[in-house]
């Protein structure tokens, strides 16, 4: 498997809800040392997200335009467009998205995430 169809599919996974409402999980993909700048404006860190996300509201959401730029041996950046297909969304439901993976122990881990909203027109 090549590294942005690797990418893709970590990037799916940590967005289904099965991963979402699993704690564990999401600590076994995220790194120690991770950091998310939320497209609300919020700073969170691993700990912030293995504690919260699993009690998060679900929605689901679909990606497009995903890209995967390897930027070292063991780091990559991905860039994606996120679609919310939650049907009576108040919010902008799209986003852009970025993550810097690292991988470590021949396992990819997020060390960096980020989401802008993209308002609609």
């Amino acid at each position: 498997m090549d590294l942005s169809q690797t990418l893709m599919e970590l990037e799916q996974h940590l967005l289904s809800q099965p991963t979402r409402r699993d704690a564990e999980e999401i600590s076994h993909l995220l790194a120690d040392d991770f950091i998310e700048f939320g497209a609300s404006g919020s700073v969170w860190t691993k700990a912030d997200v293995v504690e919260q996300l699993p009690h998060q509201p679900f929605s689901q959401r679909t990606i497009s335009e995903f890209t995967a730029k390897q930027l070292s041996d063991n780091t990559a950046l991905v860039t994606y467009r996120c679609h919310n297909i939650a049907i009576g969304q108040r919010s902008p439901a799209n986003s852009l998205r970025s993550s810097i993976w690292r991988r470590q122990d021949e396992q990819w881990q997020m060390v960096f995430h980020q989401g802008t909203f993209i308002h609609p027109r």
